[in-house]
């Protein structure tokens, strides 16, 4: 052999041998391999990854799947290393899911368990499922006392018929005209603030949440002709017909008037707007109907600062209610006067004028809840200038008996008294709340006491019983306790002994009637209506339309007995012998005769 065929040789083997391993690769590489094992299914519009490397899942009792992305070339069926074609064979997938369906139950995350009811929280659940319980029971428990108590009251659609109001249209230097002089109302505050909010004042705050949540105002006591006028303007039977009308209104502001002068020697002044309206009204046709007697006034000082003697012109206050006039007209005020038969006693404004009935016996609940640590208290200062006072003594009891009693003291140097909240925070904590006399009969702090569920203490009739007529109860032992005035005077009782034998079933009784009272003196905001009570305006218009109609129906006649004990008639319909007589045996002025009041 040459050297030529060695080479040739060699090439032969190499090419038999590369020949032989190209067939071997045809024959066993998987070439689908070498594509990019991302690949997208038809039905989903995201990428799925499918994972060529055997992936083994535990199995049902103990077997052992083998899960791979192999294919022998496309075959449509398992081959016989149980390879399945993941992009082909769906049929196969199903029958795949159902195999691994015990398996996947198996590692199926078990739902989540109870907790074990934690014991203090569902207490704590227990206990606020029964309190709701108990004041739905009491809500219920509640409507159906006051439905008693406000069925005699109740505000209905009913006729207008015989409730006509005609209210006169008076020069505006009557009423508007004053109110741009609020900065002479007092000399030592400035009043114009509370003219806010139809004569409301502004609004309170109550950061300490011891008022509700709406409905509260600082409101001004001598502030009521304003507050009534408003709410006249919102009243259903309004009419132009003065003819048709069972009673004429007179908007005239005679308190914020005689307000300006009442420390001025010029009794002129005081006088001057009750004479022009006097002669006003007697050229009006309305007046000759029944020369004024279907007429009534508003009226928002005490009755006292309006009867100065015509001759006395060194007396306090205007003459108001001394001329002929006005004597024959209904005069509504926050006193009135125990000895004249033509004014009547309404409530003083207090700081609470509810917008709707919600708002009304939310704090009814609120102050049937309220638990008051205190047996009695007093809010007032003493009147060392008046002999007959007996303010210094009850102070003095009411020290002695600490802690039982509370004591807000009012001075110039101790605010706290002329604050709506704490004298609300002072009453709700009291079971009684003690109404000595001050300046005059009545006070503002009664209508408080109630307001805040706090059952009064009077120490003369004269402080409610024989004013607040139409808006307080005749039976006064359901709702309030009287200790003669005599006998703190002379030290002769204990406060603190009279009122801590009263049953406890009792004072529950009466605080219960307080509450109920609760929307009976309170004035409503003049921009609502309540439509399921009546409050003080309505049963004040309630009063004025009867007494017109008795009037009316006597002919205008004069009352069958001396204007003197217009208090007894008007409250017991006679003028006989009465225990109370001795408590008014002096007028403002004068002293009555003993033996008058012993022949009567």
């Amino acid at each position: 052999m040459d050297h030529t065929s060695r080479p040739r040789n060699k090439i032969g083997v190499v090419l038999c041998v590369f020949f032989i391993c190209w067939c071997v690769m045809i024959h066993n590489v998987k070439w689908y391999d070498l594509s990019s094992p991302i690949t997208a299914f038809r039905h989903q519009g995201n990428p799925v990854e499918i994972v060529h490397t055997n992936t083994t899942l535990p199995a049902a009792a103990g077997s052992e799947i083998s899960i791979t992305g192999n294919n022998d070339r496309g075959d449509d069926k398992k081959n016989s290393d149980g390879e399945i074609n993941w992009l082909k064979d769906a049929p196969q997938l199903e029958a795949l899911e159902k195999e691994l369906e015990p398996v996947l139950k198996k590692f199926k995350p078990k739902p989540m368990e109870k907790k074990k009811k934690n014991k203090p929280m569902e207490e704590k659940r227990k206990q606020k499922s029964h309190d709701r319980r108990v004041n739905e029971t009491t809500i219920e428990k509640v409507a159906e006392q006051m439905e008693e108590h406000r069925s005699r009251h109740r505000v209905t659609k009913r006729s207008c018929s015989g409730r006509y109001i005609y209210v006169h249209d008076l020069p505006a230097r009557f009423n508007d005209d004053i109110l741009d002089d609020c900065r002479s109302f007092n000399k030592w505050q400035n009043m114009c603030p509370s003219l806010e909010n139809n004569g409301l004042g502004p609004p309170l705050v109550n950061p300490q949440r011891v008022l509700s949540r709406s409905g509260w105002y600082s409101t001004n006591q001598f502030l009521l002709e304003v507050i009534f006028r408003n709410r006249m303007k919102q009243y259903e039977c309004l009419t132009n017909d003065s003819s048709i009308a069972s009673a004429i209104y007179v908007p005239y502001y005679a308190g914020l008037d005689i307000s300006r002068y009442l420390f001025d020697h010029n009794t002129s002044s005081r006088d001057a707007l009750s004479l022009d309206l006097a002669e006003w009204l007697r050229e009006r046709p309305e007046w000759e109907t029944a020369s004024g007697k279907n007429h009534f006034l508003v009226i928002g000082r005490i009755t006292w600062d309006f009867r100065r003697d015509p001759d006395d012109d060194d007396a306090w206050g205007s003459k108001l209610m001394s001329l002929p006039e006005f004597k024959n007209m209904t005069i509504l005020t926050i006193e009135k006067s125990p000895w004249h038969s033509n004014d009547f006693g309404i409530p003083y404004p207090t700081y609470f004028h509810p917008g709707s009935d919600h708002d009304v016996v939310e704090w009814q609940m609120k102050m049937r809840r309220h638990r008051r640590r205190a047996l009695f208290s007093f809010a007032g200062a003493p009147r060392p200038g008046m002999e007959d006072s007996i303010r210094e003594k009850i102070i003095d009891q009411c020290l002695a008996s600490a802690p039982k009693c509370r004591l807000l003291q009012c001075s110039y140097y101790n605010l706290k008294c002329y604050q709506p909240i704490d004298v609300m925070r002072l009453f709700k904590n009291s079971v009684f709340c003690l109404q000595p006399p001050g300046d005059s009969f009545t006070r503002r702090s009664t209508f408080d006491s109630i307001l805040a569920g706090c059952i009064p203490v009077f120490f003369t009739p004269g402080s409610a019983y024989i004013q607040y007529l139409w808006h307080l109860p005749r039976d006064f032992h359901k709702y309030s306790v009287l200790i003669n005035e005599e006998d703190v005077q002379h030290k002769n009782v204990s406060i603190e002994q009279v009122l801590s034998q009263i049953p406890t079933t009792k004072v529950s009784e009466m605080r219960d009637q307080v509450i109920r009272l609760i929307p009976h003196v309170v004035y409503a905001d003049p921009k609502s209506k309540l439509e399921k009570f009546k409050d003080a305006f309505d049963l004040s218009v309630d009063g004025v339309v009867d007494r017109m109609d008795r009037l009316n129906k006597s002919a205008w006649s004069v009352d069958d007995f001396e204007e003197k004990w217009s208090w007894k008639y008007l409250l017991f319909g006679s003028v006989g012998k009465h225990d109370w007589d001795d408590y008014f045996r002096f007028s403002r002025n004068q002293k009555v005769k003993k033996s008058d009041i012993e022949d009567n």
